[in-house]
Formats: C-alpha cells, structure tokens, sequence
C-alpha cells in the first residue's frame, strides 16, 4: 500500500517536472524577438536622461518671457502727522495720508537684450536634448548590436562543438584500433568542455548587456529581454567629405556649441547697456482732510553708474572672455569632431574589407583545411594537434566576422549620432 502510494507521488512529481520544463522551453522557443526600432523608440520615450533635458528645455523656455517683462510696479501707502498729541488728519496742514505707485524702466534695449540672451540659452538646450536622443539612439544600437555578436558567439560554439565531436569520434576510432594514444581523446574531449567554459562565460555577458540596455531604454534592469532579431547590415553611401560637412550643418553638438557663443556675444551687449541708467517713475498722491486741497507729486529717479571703472567695464571685459572661450570651444568641438568622424569612416569601411575576406576566402578555405586535416588524422597521415588548430582557426574566423558586423555597426551607428543624420545618408546592405 505504501509502495503504492509512493509510486503515485512519484508519478505525480514527474509530471509536474515534465510540466515545468516542457513551460519553460515553450516560454523560450515562443519568446518575443527583440527589434532594433522597438527599442529606440521605447528609449526616447522612456530614457530618464532625456526627459531631464526635455524638462530643461521646457524651463528655459519659460524663463525667455520672464527677463523681458518690466519689473514689478511698487505701491506705497502711508500716514504723515503733525506732533504727537493727537490725530491731527484734516486739522493740520501737515497731515495727510499718502498713496503713491512707482515703475522701473530699463534703458531701451536691455528687456530685448536679455530676452536675447535666454532665447540663445533655450536654443543651446534644445540642441544638447537633440544630441542627448542621438546618444540614446547610438547607445542603443551598440547594446543591441553587442548582445545579437554574443547570441551568434554562442550559435558559432555551438554549431562546431559539432566538429569537435568529430575529432573526438576519429581519435576514439584510432585509439581503438591501436594507432593512437588515449591522450588524443582527452585533448579532443577537453577542447569540447573549454567550448562549454566560454559558452557560460558568453551568457554571463548576455545578462550584463540586458541589464545595461534596460538601463538604456527606462526599464527595470531585471525586465526580460528577447533575442536581437538578425538584421541586414547597414551600408554607408555618404563619402567622408560629405560626411564632414553634414557635421557642421547638422550636428547638434556643433549647433550647441554655436548658441552658447551666440549667447556670450548677447551677454556683451549687455554689459555695454548697463553703462547706461534706468529710470524709476513715481507718481504720489496726498489727502489732507475736507478742508485742505489734496497734494500731489510726479518724481523720476536714475541710477548713477560712477563706479563704472570696477563694475561696468569688468563686467564687459568678463563678457568678452566668455565670448572667447566659446568661440574657442566650438571650435575644438568641430575639430574633434571631425577626427572622430575619420576614425569611425576608416572603421567601417575596415570592417567591410575584413568582413569579405572572411566570407569569401578565408572562412571557406580554413573550412576545406580543416576537413582535409580530418580526413589526413584519420589515415595518420597528420597529427591530432593540427586538425584542432585549423578547426579552432575557424571558429576564430566566423567569430571575427561578426565581431567586425558588430563594429561596422557600431561605427557607423556614432557616425549617424554625431553628424545628426538619424539614419539617414545611409541604407541597407
């Protein structure tokens, strides 16, 4: 009866287990594809260091209509009394109560020059926003492209631990025949588990490139991820001289840099208005009871800019400084620029050149000589050593291909991101 009831608990386990597993692969095989766009799109929705520059930019832009308005009138009111024995309003001459407004005027030009000055300020925001979504979008693209390298790793690993199984069964054939030694079975085994180290290690790497992407696009870091759906390559058709001038006209680093000069030059504009006053007007108004008339009073008021030695003209000599470290800094900015562009042209089109010598020479070819070397092992014409270091010469190939698919990728992914092209100047492969 217990045997019984055991055997039942038993079977129930199992299929329990069965259950569990046959779930989780089905979860694995019908697992969602992870597409490149989806992924851009949900990071300019959703990635935090955006929405603080869009957030920046809304409050710049709020700020232009603040320093072009007038500033706040003043009122006064007030009570004036002769001596100190009595209520003396209506009695006395010299008692009254006093209501009186007063407005400040800057000196024509000044409003507009600071709302100048805010408007270039918001401008340089909107550009460093523009050019905080092309990071996004790049570091986006070299997430995805590193994670699809680690997926096709791992694809490659496990495709020629086929061959290596070959190996092993030609080493096992020769050892039981007598014309080979146990340890060419170790070595063909111990080849096949360093394959299985390198797997795990790859999958380690598959984790951290999930955890930082979601990252990247605003998701919890433990969100699941599909697997990067393999995408064509992208051809880039523009030249570099083209490319180079994109950069100047399109680029919003180069354009951030330009509004902040524009902004330093209205900041000297500015500082040349202050040498010049700004007027306070003041109108009053008195009532001194039935029996006297009402007083009233109309008075302007100037500042006096005498210290203009230590303030005025250190304050334009501080503006023109500005002005000269941001002409200095757009400059630098165009330069490094420009040689970024250059080293990320050269590798892309490096890795082109690379990627069709693997295709069509030297991946073939190492493929033939491998099985050749196979085929010499077995008859003992060539030692074991030499067909594992062509095959694993292969699988350092077909690796390298798409290690240089992931760096042309990623080339030409910055590219787009510094010269503002989103895509453009370039197509499918």
């Amino acid at each position: 009866m217990l045997s019984s009831v055991g055997s039942r608990q038993y079977a129930v386990r199992v299929t329990l287990l069965l259950t569990a597993y046959l779930l989780l692969c089905s979860s694995y095989v019908f697992a969602e594809d992870l597409n490149l766009q989806d992924l851009i799109d949900e990071a300019l929705k959703n990635n935090h260091e955006i929405l603080i520059t869009e957030s920046r930019v809304a409050a710049s832009e709020y700020r232009i209509p603040q320093v072009k308005s007038l500033p706040d009138p003043m009122l006064m009111f007030g009570y004036q009394n002769e001596g100190w024995k009595k209520y003396t309003y209506g009695e006395s001459i010299m008692a009254w109560w006093m209501f009186s407004a007063s407005q400040t005027f800057p000196f024509p030009g000044k409003l507009s020059t600071k709302g100048e000055m805010a408007a270039r300020e918001a401008e340089g925001l909107r550009a460093s926003h523009e050019g905080k979504r092309l990071m996004t979008i790049e570091k986006v693209k070299e997430l995805y492209y590193d994670l699809l390298y680690t997926y096709k790793t791992i694809d490659i690993i496990n495709e020629r631990a086929a061959l290596f199984t070959r190996i092993e069964d030609a080493a096992i054939a020769r050892y039981s025949s007598g014309k080979g030694m146990q340890q060419e079975v170790l070595m063909a085994q111990t080849e096949k588990y360093m394959l299985l180290e390198k797997e795990q290690m790859l999958k380690q790497r598959i984790q951290s490139l999930e955890a930082m992407l979601n990252s990247t696009i605003g998701r919890d870091i433990n969100a699941p991820l599909g697997r990067p759906v393999e995408i064509k390559g992208t051809g880039l058709e523009t030249s570099l001289d083209e490319l180079l001038t994109l950069h100047v006209e399109h680029s919003p680093f180069v354009k951030e840099k330009e509004r902040m000069v524009a902004s330093a030059q209205a900041r000297v504009r500015m500082a040349e208005l202050d040498y010049y006053p700004d007027f306070t007007v003041n109108a009053g108004y008195f009532t001194r009871g039935s029996d006297f008339d009402p007083m009233w009073s109309l008075t302007t008021t100037i500042n006096i800019p005498i210290f203009y030695r230590t303030k005025q003209r250190q304050a334009v000599n501080e503006a023109r400084a500005l002005v000269s470290g941001a002409e200095h800094e757009l400059y630098s900015t165009k330069i490094m620029l420009s040689s970024t562009i250059r080293d990320n042209y050269s590798m892309a089109q490096t890795a082109e050149r690379l990627m069709e010598l693997y295709k069509s020479g030297l991946i073939p070819k190492t493929y033939q000589d491998f099985e050749s070397a196979l085929s010499g092992y077995g008859t003992g014409r060539l030692d074991e050593i030499t067909v594992i270091t062509r095959l694993k010469t292969l699988l350092d190939l077909e690796i390298s291909y798409w290690g240089q698919f992931t760096e042309r990728e990623k080339a030409i992914a910055r590219l787009q991101s510094i010269t503002g092209m989103m895509g453009g100047g370039d197509k499918e492969k």
